[in-house]
């Protein structure tokens, strides 16, 4: 079967995948927070950003490579980190690390993934990112880094929009606890989504029960928690610049600061020594009263020289575009690499990849650009009604 003939976008995509999860997987996946206000700024200002169509530039080959802290990417884009990714489909994170080596694009594996670092070492490109929820202990942290390293991870990842747990209540609505428990609503919502039930049988045999493994070694009982929380918030701190600084002292690769929405936090992360920053407001998973993150964009951009990493909202090849001329140099997407993995299994993320690849050069041809640094000015364009 042709996948461009029956998935030919990312919508797609999240169509069969939520037709194929369990309700509370699905709601985990897909949800914000609050009213969901931010998730659709989201959605609603990237469709404000346009470009003027451009003709008569006869035949094209589109360059749609980047360079960012002093490596090439094949493309540019690449996958963001997301929590417990086993448990929206079953090897969700070797699977997209692979892809992503293939495509010669960056992964993200999350600290709060159900794989640990060692489990995806084998399966590592060149461009394999460890994002850090920054543990409280010095020892742990430090361990936690030289496990990343080890497992051949080169480049570190520090969130820091998340003091404290947010409220995501359509989450918790669902039923999923944590960690997760099999209680009889959950079980008859996977009795009724037989594909993601038998892959995740079959994990739970090899594997054991869904956990955030990198997190093992350091809690050994088990836990009560808010839906919403995890074992990573009984290690975790929320951050300063002076914990900013230590992590600066101790990574010997590119360190990138995630969460970044103001312009005026640019300047004191520059002078700490970060190599580059990552625009986002958590896909809107985290606070509900946030703008959209493609708004904060250009302001952070003319604050800085330091390399830009943008996030949230990211849909399409077109998207894509529209971050890299507010500003950004390379754009990250979450949700859209799970609704592949969610739709498609081991096939859906090499085709998310290709389904965005495509839809770039489609794109670059319509306004005339042959490469991302020969993007033409956007303009904003009045609000769909």
């Amino acid at each position: 079967m042709d996948l461009h003939s029956t998935y030919p976008g990312v919508m797609d995509l999240k169509w069969r995948a939520e037709r194929r999860l369990p309700k509370f997987v699905w709601e985990y996946l897909d949800s914000g927070t609050g009213v969901e206000a931010t998730k659709a700024r989201n959605r609603k200002a990237l469709d404000r950003i346009g470009f003027d169509p451009s003709i008569l530039h006869g035949a094209m080959e589109c360059d749609l490579s980047t360079r960012l802290l002093g490596q090439d990417f094949d493309l540019p884009f690449g996958f963001a980190p997301i929590g417990m990714s086993g448990l929206i489909w079953p090897g969700a994170e070797p699977l997209l690390a692979r892809a992503a080596a293939q495509a010669g694009v960056p992964y993200t594996l999350s600290t709060v993934a159900s794989r640990s670092p060692e489990e995806l070492a084998p399966h590592l490109g060149t461009h394999a990112w460890f994002q850090l929820y920054p543990p409280k202990n010095p020892e742990i942290r430090q361990d936690v880094l030289n496990r990343a390293r080890n497992a051949g991870f080169s480049t570190l990842v520090l969130t820091v929009d998340i003091p404290v747990a947010s409220r995501r209540e359509r989450q918790t609505r669902s039923g999923l606890t944590q960690p997760p428990r099999l209680s009889p609503r959950l079980l008859a919502q996977i009795a009724r989504r037989p594909a993601w039930a038998i892959g995740m049988m079959q994990e739970v045999i090899r594997d054991g029960m869904p956990r955030m493994r990198t997190l093992d070694k350091y809690v050994t009982k088990q836990l009560n928690l808010p839906p919403t929380a995890h074992i990573g918030y009984l290690l975790r701190t929320s951050p300063d610049m002076d914990y900013v600084k230590w992590l600066r002292d101790h990574w010997d690769g590119p360190f990138i600061i995630k969460g970044v929405m103001r312009a005026e936090d640019a300047e004191p992360l520059e002078r700490a020594g970060i190599d580059a920053l990552w625009v986002s407001n958590h896909a809107g998973r985290q606070f509900d009263g946030a703008p959209a993150s493609i708004e904060a964009l250009p302001a952070i951009r003319a604050a800085t020289g330091l390399p830009l990493i943008f996030d949230s909202g990211v849909e399409s090849g077109l998207d894509i575009l529209r971050a890299i001329a507010s500003g950004a140099d390379l754009v990250m997407l979450g949700r859209a690499a799970h609704f592949a993995l969610a739709a498609l299994g081991a096939r859906g993320p090499a085709h998310v990849i290709d389904v965005l690849k495509q839809d770039l050069i489609a794109n670059m041809g319509q306004i005339g650009a042959p490469s991302l640094t020969d993007l033409p000015p956007h303009r904003i364009l009045p609000e769909l009604t």
